[in-house]
């Protein structure tokens, strides 16, 4: 089991330092950007969605605060080779995580990994961080438009 409370800023510190699945996609079927106002966020989200709905490939590039980058990452390690039917179970899951009350303790069958950014309810401001590349994939996948955490 998870120690997220001495996690938590480990894995944001490894994530920040060196995100997986950081650069751009070519080819891909589906990207969008996304745009968090508050801390300034700006990322972009790339996908490459075989004919049996997997997630074959996703990347992600831009700049961010160490949350986001961090969520970002994760996700992109999490989703591989997922279904987009398994990543809009783990959306929610995710979303339900980060928004949760803060006693709530996460799925960690469910969410694998990304239960360590159980930490981001101590700090609200930051739940939009944490949640921006996650809306911002659901909108590649659903329309290609901007996602914005406003």
């Amino acid at each position: 089991m998870f120690n997220l409370s001495d996690l938590y800023q480990q894995v944001i510190i490894d994530h920040t330092k060196s995100p997986r699945n950081f650069g751009r996609l070519e080819p891909c079927n589906h990207d969008a950007e996304g745009y968090n106002p508050l801390c300034g966020d700006q990322l972009h989200v790339y996908l490459q969605i075989n004919d049996s709905n997997v997630i074959e490939d996703v990347k992600f590039e831009g700049q961010g605060c160490s949350i986001s980058t961090a969520s970002a990452s994760l996700m992109t390690e999490a989703l591989k080779g997922k279904s987009v039917d398994e990543f809009e179970h783990l959306f929610e899951a995710f979303h339900t995580m980060a928004t949760a009350d803060i006693s709530e303790t996460p799925d960690e069958a469910v969410l694998g990994k990304l239960a360590v950014l159980a930490g981001v309810k101590e700090f609200p401001a930051r739940i939009k961080c944490a949640t921006l590349c996650w809306h911002t994939l659901k909108s590649a996948i659903e329309d290609g438009g901007t996602a914005r955490t406003e």
